[in-house]
């Protein structure tokens, strides 16, 4: 099966402060992936190198089987705050891409109207951010990033700013879409519920620089309801996560200091 995303070798680095050593990872067409470790230790340079923000010092990126050095514009990115422009509605914020991709504003336009029902926001088309709830908004953010015309989707911690009842809603939400769209897609978060929900496969990274990652299968049949996460094999997973996480922690400076 062709790797929508394949990093092979890879070494990346801040001056001299190492993130990725040999680093390998691959995933598949139509596989969601949920990366999960410990703040500052390079979640979002990986999301910057797949993007083409940044570049690898060794080795190769691939998306969709080729090797690029420009990859900019060829995945969705979904950041942590939606970034929506507030003098822009609905309509307006989401048809951005495609003004930028050079389609005409009323055919962009008439593509996201299209496109409202399914994300439930048809009634709030006119709408300006200031008038949406945060849950609305990061619908909007979404669906921003998938008019991107790219089937490759980036989650930066995509739900962390929510209350705890819109965030659960979200996770069902997205997890609708993804089945629906057959986007391959990786998520960052810090919360292993949500890492297990929603993903394929779990990423557990560890060590500085990241060099060999823990990758476990999530084996909860699908569809998932926020209710799966009472099952064994939810809970043993949460635990097996939980425990790799204490351990890198222990490793770490600060962790030898207490």
């Amino acid at each position: 099966m062709l790797d929508k995303v394949a990093f092979s070798g890879v070494r990346f680095a801040y001056g001299d402060q190492p993130i990725l050593q040999n680093f390998d990872l691959r995933v598949a067409k139509g596989e969601f992936i949920s990366l999960i470790g410990p703040s500052g230790i390079g979640k979002s340079t990986l999301f910057q190198l797949i993007a083409g923000l940044l570049q690898p010092e060794q080795g190769s990126i691939t998306l969709n089987g080729a090797r690029s050095e420009n990859r900019l514009g060829m995945v969705g990115y979904m950041p942590q705050r939606d970034a929506l422009l507030p003098w822009r509605t609905v309509v307006e914020n989401a048809a951005l891409p495609l003004e930028i991709k050079g389609v005409a504003k009323k055919e962009a336009q008439d593509r996201v109207r299209s496109e409202l029902p399914r994300y439930g926001l048809h009634e709030w088309a006119d709408a300006y951010p200031a008038e949406l709830s945060g849950g609305m908004r990061q619908r909007v953010s979404f669906l921003r990033a998938l008019l991107s015309d790219t089937d490759i989707m980036l989650l930066d911690e995509p739900f962390s700013s929510l209350d705890g009842i819109t965030r659960m809603e979200l996770q069902e939400w997205l997890m609708e879409m993804w089945q629906e769209t057959g986007s391959t897609m990786l998520m960052i978060t810090h919360d292993i519920d949500e890492a297990i929900l929603l993903a394929d496969r779990v990423i557990v990274l560890n060590g500085k620089p990241i060099e060999k990652p823990v990758e476990l299968a999530v084996n909860v049949e699908r569809p998932r309801t926020t209710a799966h996460r009472n099952r064994a094999e939810f809970l043993a997973l949460r635990e097996q996560i939980w425990e790799l996480l204490r351990q890198n922690a222990s490793k770490s400076p600060a962790g030898r200091e207490a």
